[in-house]
């Protein structure tokens, strides 16, 4: 099974221009200006055609509640109907405001049950919150209790309408002596602090790492921070990496090359194209 864990369809409500994001543009400009030129008249067929290309079992949708710091809110409403319209392969994870309390856990038990949607997505740069704050732990438990996966942002982000250190790998290990049951994908790759995810995915096997929002070759090239995402992904953590094309950010067909291109043994590719992931989303 190969699964992409990382991608956003080329709609309108899922592609808004939101002005805190607009940093990213800059950094991401070569590959989009690449995913651009490669569009044809009709984006949302190229994008389903291009799965069907390369053999992609499933790929995973995000919705975002990020209302009480920017204003903008891709709604699990949204996502769910998508993954209805275009499923088995599309499966979406709710998006909810961690500011909002009670509703937050509401909303969130309402789009696992009612919706169908598979996990949470939470956004910390976005929320203006930190990994470990405690606004964020009754997501964590009700997670729990729904027995869904959480994805959270770490790392670095692009923003700078927010604090890199929300993104913070290191305090993921506070929340995981706290909540050992809870299942994380840390995602991206924590870069600059990636050892620190790397620590934090060997001490808890309920941590994974998702390698979205990075040019997969960037993986073997010596002393740029990345390396050793690779080098304890083919041992230690082999069964503990996922992978994304990130699209709209970064083209699918070349991602999905470049991943094929690492060096790593048949068994441990499998893993990290879908066997993971696979059983993380419990498909």
């Amino acid at each position: 099974m190969r699964i992409d864990y990382s991608s956003r369809p080329p709609i309108p409500e899922m592609n808004p221009n939101l002005g805190h994001l607009d940093n990213y543009r800059r950094v991401y400009s070569a590959s989009e200006k690449q995913v651009s030129s490669e569009k044809g008249d009709d984006a949302l067929a190229d994008y389903l055609a291009a799965y069907d290309r390369l053999g992609i079992d499933r790929v995973v949708i995000k919705a975002r509640d990020v209302e009480t710091t920017f204003g903008f809110k891709l709604s699990n409403e949204v996502v769910a109907a998508f993954c209805q319209q275009h499923g088995p392969r599309f499966v979406g994870f709710a998006g909810v405001d961690p500011h909002k309390g009670m509703s937050a856990l509401r909303e969130l038990e309402h789009a696992v049950k009612e919706l169908g949607l598979i996990g949470l997505n939470l956004q910390c740069f976005e929320h203006r919150l930190p990994i470990n704050d405690k606004k964020m732990y009754p997501l964590y438990a009700k997670c729990i209790e729904l027995d869904i996966p959480v994805n959270i942002h770490t790392g670095t982000n692009f923003s700078i309408k927010s604090l890199m250190e929300y993104g913070r790998p290191a305090l993921l290990d506070e929340v995981m002596v706290d909540f050992p049951e809870l299942k994380v994908c840390a995602s991206p790759v924590g870069w600059p602090w990636v050892q620190e995810l790397l620590a934090v995915a060997w001490r808890h096997k309920n941590v994974m790492i998702g390698i979205v929002a990075l040019r997969p070759k960037y993986l073997k090239v010596p002393d740029n921070g990345y390396e050793s995402i690779l080098r304890y992904g083919r041992s230690v953590l082999k069964q503990q990496i996922m992978v994304g094309t990130s699209y709209p950010m970064m083209p699918i067909e070349r991602s999905i090359d470049e991943f094929s291109e690492l060096t790593m043994s048949e068994d441990i590719r499998k893993l990290w194209m879908g066997e993971n992931a696979r059983r993380f989303l419990k498909i």
